[in-house]
């Protein structure tokens, strides 16, 4: 399948924000991109400019872990992250970026990998934030469908909030007390 190669860049015709039924996060997003549920019983939202079967998209969930997340957890989150990027055929990371803000972890990847024979380009955000696993997912159906979309996946990344009150629950000296 050979994805054509677009002239120009894509155009915000809208923003509209999306906030987790709970409160755990929220983000902006093209108003005019498709709504899907997730599968495998994911809590949140998938967004897309195809509207149907969509395989270029903006994706969030989150999930309870069973056990508070706190720094010093890094490299054994990391070694679960980069077991599961082996498991994708052809994954080349292109991006591999950790970061720590109190006991908040955040592993971003950026990758390129096979599905379906077609070499797809993703980019993910893991946050351990306390009790929480959100993830944010910007995939592009191909390499060059990612680029062409990553202003409005951007955009998305760069609005992503988070509550006080996670923020509130990852701060190591107030755990202190």
């Amino acid at each position: 399948m050979n994805t054509p190669i677009r002239e120009g860049r894509p155009r915000f015709t809208g923003v509209s924000t999306y906030q987790d039924p709970l409160g755990r996060f929220s983000f902006r997003y093209p108003s005019d991109w498709n709504q899907f549920e997730l599968t495998e019983d994911r809590e949140g939202v998938l967004f897309s400019p195809e509207d149907d079967e969509p395989q270029t998209y903006f994706a969030a969930w989150v999930s309870k872990l069973e056990a508070n997340v706190v720094a010093e957890d890094l490299d054994t989150l990391r070694e679960g992250i980069e077991a599961g990027l082996a498991q994708l055929a052809g994954c080349e990371v292109e991006v591999a970026k950790d970061d720590l803000l109190g006991n908040m972890v955040k592993l971003e990847r950026t990758y390129t990998f096979e599905e379906a024979g077609v070499v797809r380009k993703r980019r993910v955000w893991t946050l351990y934030v306390d009790t929480w696993r959100i993830v944010l997912v910007w995939q592009g159906s191909s390499v060059e469908e990612y680029a062409y979309w990553l202003p409005m996946g951007n955009y998305s990344f760069a609005t992503f909030e988070i509550p006080e009150a996670l923020w509130f629950a990852t701060d190591r000296d107030l755990k202190a007390f």
